[in-house]
């Protein structure tokens, strides 16, 4: 048996917010209704002592007292100020309660029936006391003559049934309102759960608790950045991959517009872009990011939907990969080359001038060696030394002389472990390829293209430095070649200054010493070229009591 489908989330809000409103209408009626009775109680008791103490207080009342037949001049008196007042009853006595007025005659003369002893000892006070005329709230007060002496006692009240029939006369009012509250209630919640029904699509809570906890488990679980903007382009949702891809971590993004996140122009203007990106490369302060935004419309612009994908390892294995490539195509060329000297060494041999064949083969050996001794004798570092002599040997392919200076020097295990390898072919290779770049591409002037490659670790810092002696980069475009994308027909277009970049390669140079709070210069080289200098922090990034030699 199929049991049956709990009511809606809006069904269960409307039957809620009802019940509500009319406990609500129900406990102010209480309230009111108590309220009411005790001002009336309150009034009523106002009203009364007012009257006994103008009765008590009045001239005509002492001297009627003192005159041989009270009752004749104060039963008039007492009837006439009852019904002026409203009061139940007005009854003047003599200080041992025995009546001289009442509203039915019959009983004067019987004794008071309720307490006088406060008043006969001159005090006013009130009670509410069940007496010939039925429950009232009564007040009694002395009667004092010209020399202060208690002559007589007043008493005035209004009965229960009285202050009760006033009270339901108010509560029939309050009724009345009370109802037509409880009607205006229902009628504007089924309106707001109407509107709440349609965008719920029907569901009850335990759905919309489970498809947010789906929600939320799917969010945080793709490790792909995912970010939505809302119409005014603020930050309506983002998860833990997207913080980390942007560098949000530990700032509480949502609500905040993309202008005030702090990211790179290029990266917030394709967020604040109208139209769809498509696989956008950006750079943010330490990562390449590929970018996809995705505009949400339904008659009206409702926001964007962002996906953010982690480029960075790929782009760094990509950097590598082309070293090794550059690397594998100067093997090949030295592998011909070397066929080449081979046949010649042999075929001087084959001539019988084998002093001639020793001499050029030597020549050849030791102008080979000589590089690769000066290199390891250098830079110990095993990746930084493999990469040099790599990149020598892509130089000579290229027609470039590529030479290490004389102050480099990096011993094995100087540099600490927080900083990869990678990272450093990342900033050293692409520095020296844009130099080969710049010295390849254009005429120089000098007979020899050259690039000069400094490398020093000291205690305190790495410095990374390529000079060449290329055309140089024109002052006003020195900042622009660390920008993504920047080639050398930019350049050109400025003027015809032939400049460096290979899109990325610049940028990602500047991001990746960024990461590791280092800096990156760009100056004139002595011979004319341009001159890159890179210095990494070692000191802060190692523990304390070690230390590299200088």
């Amino acid at each position: 048996m199929r049991l049956p489908r709990p009511r809606s989330l809006a069904g269960q809000l409307f039957a809620m917010q009802v019940v509500l409103v009319a406990a609500v209408v129900a406990g102010c009626a209480l309230f009111t209704y108590l309220n009411d009775r005790e001002q009336a109680e309150n009034s009523a008791r106002h009203r009364a002592t007012a009257t006994a103490r103008a009765v008590a207080d009045s001239p005509s009342v002492a001297a009627a007292i003192g005159s041989p037949d009270p009752s004749e001049r104060l039963q008039p008196y007492a009837e006439r100020v009852r019904r002026d007042t409203g009061v139940t009853f007005v009854t003047i006595m003599d200080p041992d309660g025995i009546r001289w007025t009442h509203p039915e005659p019959d009983r004067i003369g019987r004794p008071f029936v309720g307490h006088i002893g406060p008043a006969q000892r001159g005090e006013t006070f009130h009670e509410t006391y069940t007496g010939t005329l039925g429950p009232s709230v009564r007040v009694v007060t002395p009667v004092r003559d010209a020399d202060g002496r208690i002559v007589g006692l007043v008493s005035a009240g209004i009965a229960v049934e009285r202050i009760s029939a006033e009270v339901e006369r108010q509560m029939a009012v309050l009724l009345a309102v009370a109802g037509g509250a409880v009607v205006l209630g229902g009628l504007g919640t089924y309106v707001v759960n109407a509107r709440l029904r349609r965008h719920t699509h029907g569901m009850n809570a335990t759905e919309l608790s489970r498809m947010h906890d789906y929600h939320q488990a799917a969010l945080h679980a793709v490790r792909e950045g995912l970010m939505m903007l809302d119409g005014q382009r603020r930050v309506a949702l983002i998860n833990d991959g997207a913080r980390a891809l942007l560098g949000l971590t530990g700032r509480d993004a949502v609500g905040r517009s993309v202008a005030e996140l702090g990211l790179p122009a290029p990266l917030t203007g394709a967020l604040l872009a109208s139209e769809s990106r498509v696989d956008e490369v950006h750079l943010t302060d330490d990562r390449v990011v590929v970018v996809n935004t995705s505009p949400v419309s339904g008659g009206e612009r409702r926001g964007t939907v962002v996906t953010l994908r982690d480029h960075t390892e790929l782009q760094a294995l990509t950097g590598e990969l082309d070293s090794v490539r550059g690397f594998a195509e100067a093997l090949r060329s030295q592998a011909h080359e070397a066929a080449n000297r081979l046949h010649t060494v042999v075929s001087l041999i084959e001539l019988g001038r084998e002093r001639e064949a020793a001499e050029f083969a030597t020549a050849e050996l030791e102008l080979a060696q000589a590089l690769t001794d000066q290199v390891v004798a250098a830079v110990a570092e095993p990746v930084l030394a493999a990469l040099l002599l790599g990149k020598a040997a892509q130089a000579n392919e290229r027609g470039v002389e590529l030479v290490l200076t004389e102050d480099s020097s990096v011993d094995d295990g100087v540099l600490p472990e927080d900083l990869p390898s990678r990272d450093l072919v990342t900033v050293l290779g692409n520095l020296v390829d844009n130099a080969l770049d710049a010295v390849s591409s254009t005429a120089v002037a000098s007979d020899t293209a050259r690039v000069a490659v400094t490398v020093r670790a000291s205690r305190d810092e790495l410095l990374l430095r390529v000079t060449d002696n290329g055309p140089g980069i024109a002052p006003d475009t020195a900042e622009e070649v660390f920008r993504r994308g920047w080639t050398t027909k930019d350049a050109d277009a400025r003027g015809g200054d032939r400049g460096r970049g290979h899109g990325l390669g610049l940028a990602l140079v500047r991001q990746t010493v960024r990461r590791y709070g280092g800096t990156v210069e760009l100056s004139g080289a002595p011979e004319g070229g341009a001159r890159f200098t890179v210095r990494l922090p070692l000191r802060a990034r190692r523990g304390v009591g070690e230390g590299v030699p200088a």
